[in-house]
């Protein structure tokens, strides 16, 4: 395994906060936990963001051990990944009557780990040119 440059780590530390708040947004679709920001609703089910926030536990998983491990495809998902939940989470955010949510977390982190994954220098860490 090759020496894991600062900015990788930095990477795999933002996306492991990432992690949390998909973990965090899964509960609070399940029901479990209330919105903190917001809406403020004690048993909000929904089906729907319970298997899509699933997903993205599990896809946030595989980017963080990709990222420990330096493995050269990570750089390009971790862009996909964030730019996705960037998208979503921009939609999701206009459409909802307030201007604020708990998603509003979610939006700054993407962005913050998007900007940081399109920057040259982390770029160069992975080998690519």
């Amino acid at each position: 395994m090759p020496n894991r440059p600062l900015g990788v780590t930095i990477l795999a530390a933002l996306a492991s906060v990432a992690l949390i708040l998909s973990i965090v947004h899964f509960l609070q679709a399940l029901g479990i936990i209330p919105y903190f920001i917001g809406q403020i609703s004690i048993r909000d089910f929904n089906l729907w963001y319970v298997l899509l926030w699933g997903l993205m536990i599990w896809v946030w998983l595989w980017v963080v051990r990709a990222l420990l491990v330096m493995d050269p495809s990570a750089w390009l998902f971790v862009l996909i990944v964030s730019g996705f939940n960037l998208i979503f989470d921009f939609f999701t955010l206009i459409s909802t009557p307030t201007t604020v949510t708990d998603l509003s977390v979610s939006f700054v982190l993407n962005l913050i780990i998007f900007g940081y994954a399109i920057l040259p220098t982390t770029k160069a860490s992975f080998g690519i040119e």
